[in-house]
């Protein structure tokens, strides 16, 4: 069976501000370790830098249970993220995560986003200093969005494939970060093949649609207004109401199979091989053992048949 992660970011970045609350989330961080995730999925940006203190905080006395990934290359501003891939500026953040991770490694540590200004390989090669003076196990990239602009006729992850074929020289890539789920199948296509050859991990992002995927949402319900989803195209109340087909059908294998939506939704990612972990966010405990559960719901060919033949994710340009 495959294994299920867990997103730290809801806890403290991204989403809803009220549902943020410290001691909740520790005792989320500690539900899922009992529940047998190993993943924990941080950055240093999400806050920034309030997430990473609050999984150090729940790891205390647990280090040993939980694989740690944490990222860098982004600076968060008021209103705007920039990257910055200088070598020396990736020392300094390795070690102020360390810090607030109260962790003397990192299990694996991923570059969020290229910097143009920098070689990529410049960057890639500070990161591998990391691994060679103990500070890192492995390095890991996040790909560039399938949505994200790319060269005319390019397949959706063509960037994201050229960036790990220049970083492969320098370094070996150990894990690829990109969005997979039921209504976000891109990956499927070229990244997901180009990992399997080589013998990557694909952490498997948003695999649950932002909270989409959960059937728990409704259209029109409205978020906070810092929350992502406030903004995203697939959260108007009109695309949200013309996506229902997607969990409908969900709903309808999860019945058959005595589980949950939001299982249903992690298993099909988890069919897609065994080097293939999605890691859902969560901020409550029985969200976190809930989507712990999916990695023992069994899907045959006829549920994923069914799955695969759900219409596409409307958008609100479509």
């Amino acid at each position: 069976m495959g294994a299920v992660g867990l997103g730290c970011m809801p806890m403290s970045w991204g989403y809803s501000a009220s549902q943020r609350i410290g001691d909740r989330s520790v005792r989320t961080v500690h539900a899922a370790l009992d529940a047998g995730v190993r993943l924990l999925d941080t950055a240093d940006m999400y806050g920034p830098f309030t997430n990473e203190l609050l999984v150090g905080r729940a790891l205390k006395g647990r280090r040993e249970e939980a694989f740690v990934s944490t990222k860098c290359g982004l600076l968060v501003g008021d209103q705007h993220i920039v990257a910055n891939g200088r070598p020396g500026y990736v020392r300094r953040a390795c070690d102020a995560s360390l810090r607030r991770l109260q962790t003397d490694v990192i299990d694996l540590y991923q570059l969020h986003r290229a910097d143009p200004k920098v070689p990529v390989e410049e960057t890639w090669g500070a990161m591998a200093e990391l691994v060679t003076a103990g500070k890192v196990r492995s390095l890991g990239l996040c790909a560039v969005g399938a949505r994200a602009p790319r060269r005319s006729g390019e397949g959706p992850f063509e960037g994201t494939i050229r960036q790990l074929e220049r970083i492969q020289q320098v370094f070996p890539v150990s894990a690829v970060e990109a969005e997979l789920s039921v209504w976000s199948r891109e990956a499927l296509t070229e990244l997901l093949p180009w990992c399997g050859a080589r013998g990557v991990g694909l952490l498997a992002a948003m695999p649950l649609g932002s909270g989409y995927l959960t059937g728990t949402l409704k259209p029109g319900q409205g978020f906070e207004p810092e929350d992502l989803r406030a903004r995203h195209p697939r959260f108007t109340a009109e695309v949200m109401a013309a996506n229902q087909p997607v969990v409908a059908g969900l709903r309808r294998v999860a019945e058959r199979r005595g589980a949950t939506v939001a299982q249903v939704a992690l298993a099909w990612v988890l069919r897609r091989g065994p080097h293939v972990v999605p890691v859902p966010g969560a901020k409550r405990e029985q969200w976190a053992v809930e989507n712990a559960g999916a990695a023992r719901v069994v899907l045959d060919d006829r549920d994923l048949a069914e799955i695969d033949a759900l219409p596409a994710a409307c958008e609100s340009w479509d």
